[in-house]
């Protein structure tokens, strides 16, 4: 009787049940729907299962979007014994960026979701980019409190910039002036100046070279300001 369950959850279709493909699944729904498009019974129907037999590897929806978010940072590599931090960092940054440009949907489950959970209750996968960073640093030389700061203020800084690449940026594509594009037209000339002067530049907005130059600014800061332990400048 205590292999009943389990032979419940197999299919001719692809063999046991496993964590491993329910997240596949529900990376794909949400890819494809968005967050809110994601149900226990959308993902049983896209595994040719009956939806409670995935409850013993998913409980509810909130453990499902924690295992999506897991998924997808499993993802980001960091070489954790590169000698050239600053450059790590840099792969570091293109690397989530590429994740978050692959899977837009689950972007708020990567930036936001963490941030209402404490530290301690984040999924365990969701927390290894900041060890891996932390351990990429301080062997490095950084201290302890300065590997966190830094892994703050880039991960700061990608948020920020990932939210902002995503978002939609043209209000009528087909216009040819700036203005009409963006919708900039809107707002008043005496109230906005700069903003509205900006416009063209708005319009070529370029994600992979605003990345890079918010990283160049981002590392030469820190070399500037943090220490290592040794009291010679990080490098």
């Amino acid at each position: 009787m205590a292999d009943e369950p389990e032979r419940r959850s197999t299919h001719s279709d692809g063999g046991p049940i496993t964590r491993e493909r329910i997240l596949e699944a529900a990376l794909a729904i949400v890819d494809r729907d968005g967050i809110d498009g994601l149900s226990m019974r959308r993902l049983g129907k896209a595994l040719g299962r009956d939806p409670m037999a995935l409850y013993r590897h998913a409980p509810n929806k909130a453990a499902l979007l924690d295992g999506l978010a897991e998924r997808v940072l499993d993802e980001l590599e960091v070489d954790t014994g590169d000698g050239d931090w600053a450059t790590q960092l840099r792969e570091v940054a293109r690397g989530f960026r590429r994740l978050a440009l692959a899977h837009p949907q689950v972007v708020p489950l990567l930036v936001t979701r963490p941030l209402s959970t404490p530290l301690g209750l984040r999924p365990l996968g969701t927390l290894r980019p900041l060890e891996d960073i932390l351990t990429l640093l301080t062997g490095a030389g950084f201290t302890d409190a300065d590997a966190l700061h830094v892994y703050r203020a880039l991960f700061g800084f990608l948020y920020g910039h990932i939210l902002n690449e995503l978002q939609e940026l043209v209000e009528r594509p087909d216009e040819s002036d700036d203005l009409l594009r963006l919708g900039l037209h809107r707002l008043p000339i005496g109230e906005f100046p700069l903003l509205r002067g900006l416009a063209p530049v708005l319009a070529s907005y370029d994600g992979a070279a605003e990345l890079e130059r918010g990283v160049d600014i981002l590392l030469a800061g820190l070399t500037a300001t943090l220490k290592r332990r040794d009291g010679a400048p990080p490098g």
